[in-house]
């Protein structure tokens, strides 16, 4: 405790802006004022309401209109919650519905004059909307078919209800944290919920025999959570929890909202005395870690899953989490048809229909609402994730819903996939709400500059995310790239991974067998090269599929000039007489490979010469130097 007073001390001498503005009042005054507030309009709304408190409750002030967050309990809607919801989206908000990374709904347009209504409307079917924003403790998220996949080995639900009941709806938990806390609990094998990607992570474990949950810590965008070698049991999981809240609501730091999450107070003291302070707590003696049982990557394979009792859940793609009232309505009909009435909201902004007899599906799969989504269904929608964008975002860059989608398309189109696996995650700004760090392939939403210097949107590339225990960052792979050329190097790559993986290989495992044998100098090269000969009307490259580099730069120069040179000229450059004639200021001459293939721009046939010229010593020796020059062409 003394090591967390004095973190506590040495960073709070001075507290951020939020923190005063906390002190001014009861954050429940706001809620209490909501019927005044949609009475009166915008003269009632007191300037901190919208700026902090109305947040609280997961009312966001967005000048013209508000955004509404509803809280979606381990993403679980019943018939009458999923009908009322789609129903309030449809007279109050422009029949537009989010679906979250954290199993929730996003009402948007909704006027002040409605929000008291559709609070209360949302109230009198079991759901609120509390809670879901700024310095409180979000929607604890879980495995979508918890209770009821087959990998499921601890239903979640009961804990997730106890868990929140200690939270929810209390004011000593309403906007008492330092920042946003995040909770994920997953007693499934599979990895649907991104778990170790939270503030709190309680992960199936089993010890001794008996199973319970492994607790990582310290997770936020950007940071995965680490191990605290801490193993709680069903019994002993809310112990753990209240006191962990204890700790990080007295000694969380108040000063740079930038740094005040859990990690940092985490970091600050070493998880070693973290854990230590809060044993001291609570008073027990919390077993360590037990046999990790979260093996599996990503979320769950395919649309039509086989449940435990011998029923089915079905999979509705929504395409970056976009979907109408309407359509929420019409799915909840669906499901009461077909299956129970229940739909499951998932991690990656996708819905299913659970429960579906088998003497129903193939009636459930020609339903006009199934229907409408199914065009949705392949390797580059299903794992996809894109948070808000520009069109209803003020920290976006990007528009990123609709490129998320329009990226999606083109690649169905240009690469299709009848297997395998790929998670690519968008995130329209730095903030990364889109989780892109962790993702196979992620963007983050920057301004680029076009081929006339025009700023445009684009995105930095990252690659090699990963989703398991093992989880990491993905690396910054290409910056501040065009969206609109994007597409083509995305392509190149899933190019290489459709003619290379095997069978069923996810891209993860491919990127960990194939693309890391490769320099990342090396696998940019690949994607510019390919795009300049197919904007050139000319034959892409290949990746080989043994390449022994040894991520040797110059032994990959030489390599890919060669297999450029063959492309361009049909003829092995090993052996050859030498057909580039470089003149004395190392420019080539007309004679030279640009007459060979006359759509050859004359640059690229003086990089191709240099690239493969049989005096090393004058051999590019880093693609970075031929990375510079390509960008001319």
């Amino acid at each position: 405790m003394e090591a967390l007073s004095t973190a506590f001390n040495e960073r709070n001498k001075k507290q951020n802006k939020i923190e005063k503005l906390k002190e001014t009042k009861e954050a429940s005054s706001v809620i209490d004022n909501l019927e005044n507030i949609s009475k009166k309009g915008y003269e009632a709304l007191a300037d901190e309401d919208s700026k902090y408190f109305l947040k609280c409750y997961g009312i966001y002030d967005k000048k013209d209109d508000f955004m509404i967050r509803v809280r979606v309990p381990a993403g679980r809607l019943s018939y009458s919650q999923a009908v009322e919801i789609g129903n309030i989206a449809f007279q109050y908000g422009e029949d537009y519905i989010d679906v979250t990374t954290r199993q929730q709904i996003e009402l948007r347009y909704i006027k002040i004059e409605h929000l008291y209504s559709v609070i209360k409307r949302l109230s009198n079917v079991g759901i609120t909307t509390y809670q879901t924003g700024v310095d409180n403790l979000r929607n604890i998220i879980t495995d979508p078919l918890d209770g009821i996949s087959y990998d499921n080995i601890i239903d979640t639900f009961p804990i997730i209800t106890k868990l929140q009941d200690i939270f929810l709806k209390n004011d000593k938990y309403i906007s008492v944290l330092p920042r946003k806390f995040n909770t994920a609990i997953l007693g499934s094998i599979t990895n649907s919920c991104n778990i170790f990607g939270h503030d709190c992570c309680f992960a199936l474990a089993n010890k001794d025999g008996e199973y319970g949950f492994n607790v990582y810590l310290g997770g936020k965008v950007g940071v995965q959570a680490v191990k605290s070698n801490i193993f709680v049991t069903i019994d002993s999981i809310e112990l753990f929890f209240t006191t962990l809240l204890d700790l990080f609501k007295k000694f969380g730091f108040r000063d740079n909202r930038n740094k005040n999450r859990l990690v940092d107070l985490i970091k600050a003291v070493g998880m070693d005395i973290f854990i230590k302070a809060l044993k001291q707590k609570s008073n027990y003696e919390f077993q360590t870690f037990g046999t990790n049982l979260v093996s599996s990557k990503g979320s769950i394979i395919g649309h039509k899953i086989s449940q435990k009792d011998s029923q089915f859940a079905y999979k509705i793609i929504i395409p970056s989490g976009i979907t109408s009232g309407s359509d929420l309505i019409k799915l909840s009909k669906c499901s009461s048809k077909y299956g129970s009435g229940d739909l499951r909201l998932s991690y990656d902004q996708n819905i299913y229909i659970i429960n579906i007899k088998k003497e129903n599906f193939k009636d459930l799969l020609e339903d006009e609402i199934v229907l409408k989504y199914i065009k949705y269904q392949n390797i580059y929608f299903s794992d996809m994730i894109a948070c808000a964008g520009t069109k209803t975002c003020s920290f976006a860059v990007i528009p990123n819903k609709k490129d998320a989608i329009e990226m999606a398309d083109y690649l169905n189109k240009e690469v299709p996939l009848d297997s395998g696996k790929i998670r690519m995650n968008w995130s329209a700004c730095v903030k990364g709400c889109g989780i892109h760090g962790i993702a196979d392939i992620g963007f983050e939403g920057c301004i680029a500059k076009d081929k006339n210097n025009k700023r445009v949107d684009g995105v930095h590339i990252l690659l090699g995310g990963k989703i398991t225990h093992h989880s990491k960052e993905g690396f910054k792979f290409m910056k501040s790239v065009p969206i609109s050329r994007a597409k083509y190097y995305i392509k190149y790559l899933l190019q290489a991974y459709s003619s290379l993986k095997l069978d069923e290989e996810y891209f993860e495992d491919f990127q960990s067998r194939v693309l890391e044998q490769y320099s990342h100098q090396c696998l940019i090269f690949y994607c510019m090269i390919n795009y300049i000969l197919e904007i050139n009307n000319l034959d892409s490259l290949n990746l080989k599929d043994k390449i022994n580099s040894g991520k040797n730069e110059s032994f990959e120069i030489f390599n890919f000039g060669c297999m450029l040179y063959f492309a361009l000229t049909s003829k092995a450059r090993y052996g050859q007489i030498i057909d580039f004639i470089p003149t004395l200021d190392n420019k080539i001459k007309e004679n030279s490979i640009s007459k060979i293939n006359q759509k050859v721009p004359i640059i690229l046939s003086e990089i191709i010469y240099k690239m493969t010229i049989f005096d090393k010593t004058k051999r590019y020796q880093v693609f970075s130097e031929i990375i510079e020059q390509i960008k001319d062409i």
